[in-house]
């Protein structure tokens, strides 16, 4: 994902290299050195295959990934150009692995595997060319957001992604990396259980279950409104048949009638351009709705080491609680095994004591040692996760302005060409 001044275009039409080089101009950071610097990424070629076996068939879309290096100085990486296939779910296995692997940096979202949101309420095919084709255009935006991300641009698992075309995926597994995954339990109990949560993250909690239900409601509107102005636009060609026939038995009138028709025409069939462009746009509004995830994600990442280290100091106060009791000979409060046979058989010696008072001391020592880790690794984690925060902010804000910017400005169009076409209808009636 890229900040303000590296985020690659949001258009979900193939990118030529032409338009990869405006990415990378784009994609320069400010400090740090992105692969768009110097490469060029581009899927493209979605393949339909399928594998047959004794009991089962497969089929599945692949996609063609091409990289090419721009700058020679750049060496080491594939002298040049490479190409290989990857399928959908090896873009997932690369998600999930750079999600453990940065759990403070938000990663980009996949597109979905079925469209939702969509204008004409029919059944969608997930093998239709044209959603395949939106598909292929938001894997490229993926990859060109890990590209032009100063830190995950530098992963070899993501360089070999896109270059190595046998043995990636025992790479990626020899990781180890789905060991490191927090499990869903401990996520849920972190959440409830923090006694000191950061106010900040709660604040990007509830900032992206606003977003998410905010484009939600955008998407829904805007497939309403789609629906409406099909139904109207295709009413126009009943316009069209009845102007037509009408002709036929007014001579004087006919050419007029007839012009007027296939203006009517027209009018019909430029909904089904628009309303394709319109599904272009949407399909970039559904990235943000997919980020919302990628933000609780880091949320929750938070939550967990704050979780570790509210534990640990628990730990630590407990063992102090116990030394200290223990100094003034008294039992520990809590129910333990020596605490009974305490009760059963008497006191603890005082060179019994004066062992465990020992015993205790290294134990505090330890938990002091783990406390510090624990915090300096939150404080860590907070830092990165705050900072890469407020650079999806800064990309957010610019990609909505151009989204929304470029939506306006196709529905001028079309109504621009909707004026014309009624005024040419206006100077046929004028004819009569």
């Amino acid at each position: 994902m890229a900040d303000e001044e590296n985020s690659p275009e949001l258009n979900p039409e193939k990118i030529t290299p032409e338009q990869n080089d405006v990415h990378a101009d784009r994609a320069k950071p400010t400090t740090k050195m992105s692969l768009l610097q110097w490469m060029e990424i581009t899927v493209s070629e979605p393949e339909k295959r399928t594998n047959a076996s004794m009991k089962m068939q497969d089929t599945y879309i692949v996609y063609l990934i091409e990289t090419r290096v721009t700058d020679e100085n750049m060496k080491g990486y594939s002298d040049g150009a490479t190409s290989l296939w990857r399928r959908y779910s090896e873009f997932e296995l690369l998600k999930n692995y750079l999600e453990t692997t940065y759990p403070t940096i938000i990663i980009p979202p996949l597109p979905e595997k079925k469209a939702t949101y969509t204008w004409q309420n029919a059944p969608t095919d997930k093998f239709d060319p044209e959603f395949i084709e939106r598909r292929r255009a938001a894997l490229e935006v993926f990859l060109l957001r890990i590209a032009s991300h100063t830190i995950l641009s530098t992963d070899k698992i993501f360089m070999g992604f896109m270059q190595q075309d046998s043995g990636w995926k025992d790479a990626v597994y020899s990781t180890d990396f789905q060991s490191k995954a927090e499990s869903k339990l401990k996520a849920i109990s972190a959440s409830f259980r923090l006694r000191k949560p950061d106010r900040r993250f709660e604040e990007v909690k509830n900032y992206a279950n606003e977003l998410q239900t905010n484009i939600s409601n955008i998407l829904k509107y805007r497939a309403r409104m789609a629906d409406k102005l099909y139904a109207i636009h295709k009413v126009h060609g009943n316009y069209a048949r009845v102007f037509g026939e009408w002709s036929c038995i007014e001579k004087d009138m006919s050419e007029p009638l007839q012009s007027a028709g296939h203006y009517m025409d027209v009018l019909a069939s430029s909904i089904d351009p628009m309303l394709e462009e319109e599904e272009h746009f949407a399909d970039q509004l559904k990235e943000y709705l997919a980020f919302s995830d990628s933000l609780r994600s880091v949320c929750r990442k938070y939550e967990c080491v704050q979780y570790d280290l509210e534990r640990a100091d628990d730990n630590l106060s407990a063992k102090a609680k116990e030394r200290d009791l223990l100094v003034q000979g008294k039992s520990p409060g809590t129910f333990s095994l020596s605490g009974v046979k305490s009760k059963l058989f008497g006191s603890d010696t005082p060179e019994q004591r004066e062992l465990k008072i020992k015993q205790l001391e290294e134990q505090i020592k330890q938990a002091e040692i783990e406390l510090k880790q624990a915090t300096q690794e939150t404080q860590l984690h907070v830092q990165s996760a705050l900072k890469d925060i407020e650079r999806f902010k800064r990309q957010k804000t610019k990609d909505l302005q151009e989204i929304f910017t470029n939506y306006a400005i196709m529905q001028i169009k079309q109504c621009k060409k909707g004026i014309a076409i009624w005024t040419s209808a206006k100077d046929c009636f004028v004819k009569m």
